[in-house]
């Protein structure tokens, strides 16, 4: 029998996170998720992935616990959907935006480079980095990069930074640039989920 393939989800708990977990818990992989220490026990996106997961603590301002992961796990494949998504909370917390949101994914890129190179690693990056282009709805991978606001702009580094391991290093980095989507899943701090709980 072959060893499973490892997946490593930073950020299992977010509404892409949980269900990513889901699609390769079908596929026969294993499946390591992160949680942050400060994380409440209660997490309604996972609580049917309990006993099928491996649950971590981790924090994209601690390098140490990203190493940690990297080094004890070996993944396959990484994906990193962690950052501080609110677009409106980035103008008040500028600097934390910055750290999670930008050097956040840096961590990952140069843990994965030091500790196990052969990782696939996918970064959820979004439509915020494209900021007020003029037809938006039509962006696809060659839309100049536009960000306005410092979410934005934490994203953009994250998507410049995945061209640059990849060129710079020969490691498989890939990013996806997200628009809104929604499902049951989505946290109830987002504007679209309150009005669909009415």
């Amino acid at each position: 029998m072959t060893k499973p393939k490892v997946a490593l989800i930073i950020g299992v708990t977010s509404q892409d996170g949980s269900y990513l977990a889901d699609f390769l818990l079908e596929k026969g992989y294993q499946v390591v998720g992160t949680i942050r220490r400060s994380t409440s026990t209660h997490q309604p996106n996972i609580e049917h992935l309990k006993g099928k997961i491996i649950l971590e603590a981790a924090d994209l301002i601690d390098q140490s616990s990203i190493d940690h992961l990297m080094i004890k796990y070996q993944p396959d494949e990484v994906y990193n959907f962690a950052a501080q998504s609110v677009p409106a909370d980035s103008w008040t917390h500028p600097f934390y935006t910055a750290e999670v949101t930008a050097v956040g994914p840096l961590r990952v890129f140069e843990s994965v480079r030091r500790f196990c190179p052969h990782a696939r690693v996918y970064q959820a990056t979004s439509r915020e980095i494209l900021g007020g282009v003029e037809g938006v709805e039509h962006a696809n991978e060659q839309t100049p990069i536009f960000a306005n606001n410092p979410y934005g702009i934490a994203k953009a580094y994250a998507h410049m930074m995945v061209d640059c391991y990849r060129k710079s290093y020969g490691m498989f980095v890939c990013a996806g640039i997200l628009f809104n989507h929604e499902s049951p899943r989505r946290s109830l701090h987002f504007v679209t989920r309150k009005i669909s709980m009415g």
